[in-house]
């Protein structure tokens, strides 16, 4: 198959598995409240490495497509939205800040405050991209080498 040489894809499997990961609990039935102080930080571990391989399969998405953009996920998300890759780029910086915050939070309300959005927010955030680039991933313009 040609279309494994192709980074992006790569990525996108990668993407794929860990939305797929992140949704067994956001769409599980349960609420924020009935998890454990494990199952939570478990689902922040889970949105974190989401969230980078998103803003990442993304990169490798425009840079196949022929963009030149400033790399790193402001730049990618900005392009990315201007290309209709992602529909809510507010939500979608939103989320980026809200990563960078995880990496640096030890307050408890503050990191519940985010779970709660993960929840709400970014999961279907995040699920959308799934939807949107599983499509692209079977358009055979987005497998050529």
């Amino acid at each position: 198959m040609e279309h494994q040489d192709i980074r992006w894809i790569q990525r996108y499997a990668n993407f794929h598995k860990a939305c797929r990961r992140l949704l067994e609990v956001t769409q599980s039935g349960k609420t924020i409240d009935d998890l454990s102080e494990l199952e939570q930080e478990g689902l922040v571990q889970r949105f974190e490495y989401t969230f980078e391989l998103a803003w990442k399969t993304l990169q490798d998405l425009l840079t196949y497509k022929g963009y030149e953009f400033m790399t790193g996920p402001n730049g990618t998300l900005k392009l990315a939205f201007e290309d209709g890759l992602i529909t809510h780029h507010e939500g979608w910086r939103k989320m980026a800040q809200s990563r960078n915050t995880l990496t640096h939070v030890y307050d408890n309300e503050e990191a519940h405050a985010i779970t709660l959005l993960i929840f709400s927010e970014y999961a279907p955030l995040l699920n959308d991209l799934d939807k949107r680039l599983e499509a692209l991933s079977q358009d055979d313009q987005y497998q050529q080498p």
